[in-house]
C-alpha cells in the first residue's frame, strides 16, 4: 500500500521540463504550486468520508497565499484559521463566516471577541477565556471547546499537540471545571475539539479520540459537532505510510451511527486537513550555485536556505530532491546545503543524476508549511510563488526586492 501511494504521487507530479519552464521564466528560488493536485486531495477525501456526516475545514496555517485560499473555496472545502488574522484573509477571499473556523491558542480575549464579531465559528482552548466568554456572551453565541486528550500522536515531539505536557487545550482531567463554567454561565457549547498532533499515520489514534468523545457527549446537550483535528500523513519517500483515508472514513461512519443509537442525536464529524491538501501540490526550485569537494562528500550549494524551508533543519523533515535539469545519466552523491550563514542542510548523501553548477533541483512536498514558515534571514528575499491550474501558469506573488527588507522600519538616525 505504501509502495502504491508513493507512485501514485509521483505519476501526479508537474513534469521536470515544466517545472524547469516556469523556473527558466521567474527565477529561483520559487515555489510552484498544483492547484489540481489540491483538487485531488480534496475529492479523496470526500469519497474516503461520502458515507458519513463530515465536514472539512482546510488549515490554512499551511500555506495562506490569497489564491490558494480562494481555489480552497471554489472545491468546496471550509476553512480552519489559527489567527483572527487568517480569518481575516479567509473573509477577504470570499469565505462565507459559518465555514470559518477560529480554534485559539494562549490568545488575549480580545482576538475572540474580534473573532464573535466576525460571526465565525469559535474553539476556546483555556478555562480562563471560557470563564470571560461565559461572562460576556452567556448563551447568546454557539462554541466549541478544545481539549487535551493526554494521547501522544504525531510525527515528531514538536508537532504533537495531544499528549500530557502540551500546552494545547484544556485537560481533560479539568471536565468538572469546565462543566462548572458551562452551568454557571449557561454556555452554549456546540462543539468538541481534540486535535493530537501532525504526520498520524494509525486511524487508532483518531478513534482514541472518538473513543474520548462517545463519554463526553452526555455532558453536553447542545452538541452538533464533534471535531476529531487534523494531521493526516502524507508520503514524503518510498514506503512511506499515508493515513489511511478509506479506512478512517469507514471507521468514523460506524463512529458517528454507535453515537447516534445510543444518544439518540445526530453529530457531525469535522476535520482540518491541512498538509493533507497542499504539501504534495508544492515544489521548491532552486539552481546550484556551487559545487565543492571535502574529502568523500560533494556538497550542491544552492540558493535557497532555510529561510525559505525550514522543515529538514527544524523537525530533521525528509523532502525528495532530484535534478531537473539533466534526466539521464550518471548517478552520483551529493549533499544538498544551503546560502544561509549556519547549517541548513536539505539532504545528506542524496542520489541524483549527474548535477552541475547552474543545474535546477526540485524539492518535492514543499507546500505546506515551506513558504508560510519562511523569513528574510540573512536579508534574503522571499521566494516568489507560481500557480498551475489546468495547465495555465500564473504568478500569485512576485519575488522580494530591497525595499521589502525596509518596509515599516523607522528611520531615526
Amino acid at each position: 500500500m505504501a509502495q502504491d501511494n508513493y507512485l501514485r504521487m509521483m505519476q501526479q507530479e508537474l513534469s521536470p521540463e515544466l517545472l524547469c519552464s516556469i523556473a527558466n521564466k521567474y527565477g529561483t528560488p520559487l515555489y510552484v504550486y498544483s492547484a489540481d493536485k489540491i483538487t485531488a486531495q480534496f475529492r479523496n477525501l470526500q469519497t474516503a468520508f461520502s458515507n458519513s456526516n463530515t465536514r472539512f475545514f482546510y488549515a490554512s496555517k499551511a500555506l495562506t497565499n490569497i489564491n490558494i485560499l480562494k481555489h480552497i473555496l471554489n472545491i468546496g472545502c471550509s476553512i480552519d484559521c489559527s489567527s483572527v488574522n487568517e480569518a481575516h484573509l479567509a473573509l477577504h477571499a470570499g469565505f462565507k463566516p459559518e465555514n470559518i473556523l477560529y480554534t485559539s491558542n494562549g490568545i488575549d480575549f480580545k482576538e475572540i471577541e474580534e473573532a464573535v464579531g466576525l460571526g465565525i465559528n469559535i474553539n476556546i482552548d483555556s478555562l480562563s477565556n471560557l470563564e470571560k466568554f461565559g461572562k460576556k456572551y452567556g448563551h447568546s453565541y454557539p462554541v466549541g471547546i478544545r481539549l487535551r486528550p493526554n494521547i501522544m500522536a504525531g510525527g515528531n515531539l514538536k508537532i504533537s499537540t495531544g499528549h500530557s505536557n502540551s500546552k494545547f487545550g484544556i485537560p481533560i482531567e479539568q471536565l468538572n471545571e469546565i462543566l462548572d463554567l458551562v452551568q454557571q454561565h449557561h454556555i452554549f457549547i456546540r462543539g468538541l475539539h481534540i486535535h493530537t498532533g501532525s504526520e498520524i499515520k494509525d486511524v487508532s489514534v483518531f478513534m482514541k479520540v472518538a473513543e474520548v468523545f462517545f463519554e463526553l457527549v452526555p455532558h453536553f446537550p447542545e452538541l452538533e459537532f464533534l471535531d476529531l483535528g487534523g494531521g493526516f500523513k502524507v508520503a514524503y519517500k518510498e514506503r512511506d505510510h499515508e493515513t489511511d483515508i478509506i479506512l478512517l472514513g469507514s471507521e468514523i461512519e460506524k463512529f458517528l451511527i454507535n453515537l447516534e443509537n445510543k444518544h439518540q442525536r445526530k453529530f457531525q464529524c469535522w476535520f482540518e486537513p491541512g498538509k493533507y491538501l497542499v504539501s504534495e501540490s508544492g515544489y521548491l526550485i532552486t539552481k546550484v550555485n556551487v559545487l565543492k569537494t571535502s574529502q568523500n562528500t560533494v556538497f550542491a550549494g544552492v540558493d535557497t536556505g532555510l529561510n525559505h524551508l525550514i522543515r529538514p533543519m527544524m523537525y530533521d523533515a525528509y523532502h525528495r530532491i532530484t535534478n531537473i535539469s539533466n534526466l539521464k545519466g550518471e548517478t552520483k552523491t551529493y549533499t544538498i546545503t544551503g546560502n544561509i550563514c549556519e547549517t541548513d542542510t536539505f539532504g545528506t548523501d542524496r542520489h541524483l543524476l549527474e548535477v552541475h553548477e547552474g543545474d535546477l533541483l526540485a524539492i518535492y512536498n514543499a507546500g505546506a508549511y515551506g513558504f508560510e514558515m519562511s523569513s528574510n534571514y540573512n536579508s534574503r528575499y522571499k521566494p516568489a510563488e507560481v500557480l498551475v491550474l489546468e495547465g495555465k501558469v500564473s504568478l500569485i506573488r512576485k519575488r522580494d526586492e530591497f525595499t521589502d527588507l525596509l518596509r515599516n522600519q523607522i528611520t531615526v538616525l
